[in-house]
């Protein structure tokens, strides 16, 4: 859990250019054509990693090896490390595609990203944070509680878009003042893995509870 912690506020750090020694728009490293590849490969691990593990018939599989409590933080600890080894290994390209100056569009743009932060966050408390991050389930191993089933529940994020915590994420990846073309394909790359993988989650979301077709009609 201090890991994926960790990982949120450096991903904080690296795209919104603070702080951090990575960030999406540092010193340039390669050439475009192979920074563009390589960073192509490198988000392509990450989503491997992070859907793959994420399947129920994966799940199923590792739990031969892996005890069921820690299942789900050892994914959250797997998804940090990949994500953390995209940042390290990032290859800015800092040609400048927009900048919208010192205005009142730019300090919108420059404050929207927080507001994806915050929401991606805020969705993880709307379902429960502690099983998100598989701290719940250790917690009812040691103490020898059954973990609850799954249920299909609508707080209130859920009520108005099925996927505030991605849609977080993608308003701090585009939302920016001066936009390069190194940050464009991440947030490009990122978006089109966002995309594909709630392909994925919402097929297996529908097998898992019987009223989230009815969900998905109602709910953009």
């Amino acid at each position: 859990y201090a890991i994926s912690l960790l990982t949120f506020l450096y991903a904080i750090g690296f795209v919104e250019n603070w702080i951090v020694a990575f960030t999406v728009d540092g010193p340039s490293r390669r050439g475009i054509p192979g920074a563009c590849l390589e960073n192509l490969v490198l988000v392509g691990l990450f989503g491997l990693q992070h859907s793959l593990m994420a399947r129920p018939d994966f799940k199923r599989l590792w739990r031969r090896f892996l005890p069921a409590a820690i299942e789900r933080s050892t994914y959250v600890l797997a998804s940090s490390v990949s994500l953390m080894l995209l940042f390290l290994l990032w290859n800015p390209i800092p040609i400048e595609v927009w900048n919208l100056g010192v205005n009142p569009l730019g300090f919108a743009f420059e404050m929207l990203p927080f507001v994806g932060w915050a929401l991606a966050l805020a969705g993880t408390f709307q379902l429960d944070h502690l099983e998100f991050f598989g701290i719940k389930q250790v917690l009812c191993h040691v103490r020898g509680d059954e973990l609850p089933p799954a249920r299909f529940q609508t707080p209130f994020l859920y009520r108005w878009v099925r996927h505030p915590i991605q849609l977080g994420f993608l308003l701090a990846f585009w939302c920016t003042p001066r936009m390069t073309l190194g940050h464009l394909l991440f947030a490009g790359l990122m978006t089109g893995y966002i995309l594909f993988a709630l392909r994925l989650e919402e097929r297996d979301l529908s097998q898992q509870h019987g009223q989230y077709r009815a969900y998905q009609v109602r709910v953009p």
